[in-house]
This record gives C-alpha cells, sequence and structure tokens, in this order.
C-alpha cells in the first residue's frame, strides 16, 4: 500500500490530510467505476474518516439525522453497504461496525488491529497472511471466498496507561 506509515491510526498525524487523501482516493475510484458520491454517501464517509475508529450503522445514523439526512435506518445502511460494496469502507465483523478505507484507491485485502479500551483501529496490508490462510484452507479443501481479519489487543497510547 502507498501510505508510508500503516500504523498512522496509532501514531501522531496530521489528521486532515489524512482524511483529505481517502476523499480524494474514494472520489477517484467511484468516478474510474462510473458510481457518484451522494451528498448522503460523502457525508456517511466523512463521519467514518473524522477517527480511527470504527462505528456501528446507528451512531452513523444518528449523525445524518442530526445533519438533516432522515431518521430511517435504510438511510445509514444504503449508504454504507455502498461505502463497502466499492472498496470504500470496511465492515468488521467483532464490532458489528463499520471503518472507512484508509487505501480506497488500492485493491488490497486488509487486517485490522482494534484496541479493546478505546476502540481505535489500524489497517494493515495482510495479503501474505491471507495467502497463508488460503493455502492452509486449499490443503483441507476447502476454497476461501472471503476473510476479515482482525487482532484486538491495546493500542500503544492504552498499553502505555496499563503499565505500571
Amino acid at each position: 500500500m502507498p501510505d508510508p506509515d500503516p500504523h498512522s491510526a496509532f501514531a501522531p498525524h496530521d489528521h486532515r490530510a489524512c482524511e483529505a487523501r481517502v476523499l480524494d482516493q474514494a472520489r477517484d475510484r467511484l468516478a474510474a467505476n462510473g458510481a457518484r458520491l451522494t451528498p448522503v454517501r460523502q457525508r456517511t464517509l466523512e463521519i467514518l474518516l473524522e477517527s480511527h475508529r470504527a462505528m456501528g450503522a446507528y451512531e452513523v445514523l444518528d449523525r445524518l439525522a442530526a445533519e438533516g439526512f432522515g431518521r430511517q435506518p435504510p438511510v445509514a445502511y444504503r449508504a454504507l453497504e455502498f461505502l463497502v460494496e466499492h472498496g470504500l469502507a470496511h465492515r468488521l465483523q467483532r464490532l458489528n461496525a463499520f471503518a472507512a478505507c484508509l487505501h480506497p484507491g488500492h485493491d488490497h485485502a486488509p487486517a485490522f488491529l482494534i484496541c479493546r479500551e478505546c476502540d481505535m483501529l489500524a489497517e494493515l496490508p495482510a495479503a501474505p497472511v491471507r495467502d497463508a490462510l488460503t493455502e492452509l484452507a486449499a490443503e483441507s479443501g476447502f476454497q476461501v471466498e472471503r476473510a476479515t481479519i482482525e487482532a484486538l489487543g491495546l493500542c500503544p497510547a492504552c498499553a502505555d496507561a496499563a503499565r505500571p
């Protein structure tokens, strides 16, 4: 992936530049695929980008409703499904939540490091892990169609706070 620091969610960085880069890549990806970022889709992506953590659909819905986009659950779910379908967001199974994809300009196999204390997350390249899983599964005759790799633990800040 092009990001020189895949752990940037856990390290100090220019978050506005991070958000702007992701939004620009998202627009480019959609334009290349003939899709568009409607106002509700764009605002949903912006909400997900505000912090490096996953958000539940109802949390996103509350934010959209407060901004006049409607209070019906399909408003948020349709926008989130669109973002996931187009590689602009990821669904995190463990948290039953969504996170903005930090590398929407590139197809990739991500893994997620999720802090159990603060819910911060980092997206890492996981192609080697995915390849190993696919190979092991094939030895059993199983064909992997989809896999989400999620690791639960402590981010550097929470780990430091937990030390005596």
